[in-house]
């Protein structure tokens, strides 16, 4: 189909399911990394053309708001049609060096959550472990001791497949016990301490300057319903001070560390959000926010679609998407 025809259907589509007022719907995307082509053992993330497309599209056929803005209008029945808001979570450099050029190029405005433990060296469990995984030679390894089987290493695809086994047997470990295995893994591989994968001071600034919003996303991307009630409390106010001390300004959103309602936070968690002072919050929940959703729990989600026909009309379905209830 032609890219015009293409757009102009999508644009109706969309307009159909969220005509703006107060009957709007907001779509929120999840991304975490923009990568160049040549980096191996994606694990999902859009490589910089495919983010390119994707903004490209999003730019015609959809209408694009700052997060914050976004918020207020939906509590306002203000939204525009086919209102949609882009977000990256965690706090990677590729965020600023990558994705950040071509978010300005199409006049976009994205909202970057960032987990400030990390900022400017350190390293996420999850990717140490990937980095961990990378560094070991090829052949077969005995990684019984981090969840996984069959140590087998021989092709990138056994790679990635070994790499998705240790993180999900160590996602929910007591993070005590998860740092202290990510550590002897890390050690296995002769892994460096630090690692250049996350933003620096710098670079957030270098977002905010360009027009972009900075939101909180704790310190150290812990599950927070297994967290005390005062870790969890600390977790959600201090990673917005260290922000706010970077960009020398309130920071007003926060996400929530994978997100998912009843198993990664709950309600009690959201009235923290709310008592720390946040004016939104968003969860991993699919589907799209209405002026009746709760603005301390907006759903959000991720378009795994390369295709852009696919990504398009997956846009589309997200917006008429039923919002679950949250815990």
């Amino acid at each position: 189909m032609n890219r015009n025809l293409s757009d102009l259907l999508i644009r109706r589509l969309a307009a159909l399911a969220s005509p703006g007022g107060a009957r709007g719907r907001l779509s929120i995307l999840i991304y975490h990394r923009v990568l160049e082509p040549s980096e191996p053992f994606n694990l999902g993330h859009p490589t910089a053309p495919q983010f390119e497309a994707q903004m490209r599209a999003i730019a015609s056929q959809f209408t694009p708001l700052a997060l914050d803005d976004a918020i207020a209008r939906l509590r306002s029945a203000s939204l525009p049609p086919r209102a949609i808001a882009v977000t990256f979570d965690d706090g990677y450099a590729d965020n600023a060096t990558v994705a950040l050029p071509i978010l300005a190029r199409f006049g976009i405005p994205a909202t970057f959550f960032v987990a400030t433990a990390f900022i400017g060296g350190g390293r996420m469990w999850n990717d140490a472990v990937i980095e961990a995984l990378r560094a070991l030679p090829s052949g077969a390894h005995d990684l019984r001791a981090w969840g996984c089987e069959d140590g087998d290493l021989s092709s990138d695809a056994k790679r990635v497949q070994a790499i998705r086994s240790v993180i999900d047997s160590l996602k929910y470990v007591a993070p005590e016990e998860r740092e202290a295995r990510v550590r002897d893994l890390a050690q296995f591989a002769d892994l460096p301490r630090t690692s250049k994968l996350m933003m620096s001071e710098d670079q957030i600034r270098e977002l905010r300057a360009a027009g972009m919003a900075i939101g909180a996303h704790t310190e150290t991307h812990p599950i927070l319903a297994r967290c005390d009630a005062l870790v969890a409390r600390r977790e959600i106010a201090e990673s917005g001070r260290r922000l706010a001390e970077i960009i020398h300004e309130p920071v007003r959103l926060f996400a929530y560390p994978n997100g998912k309602p009843g198993a990664d936070y709950t309600p009690a968690h959201a009235a923290m959000v709310r008592d720390a002072g946040y004016a939104g919050a968003v969860s991993t929940v699919p589907g799209a926010a209405d002026r009746c959703s709760d603005v301390y729990q907006l759903p959000r989600f991720t378009p795994w679609d390369r295709d852009l026909t696919r990504f398009s009309l997956r846009l589309v379905t997200n917006l008429r998407r039923p919002v679950a209830a949250a815990a």
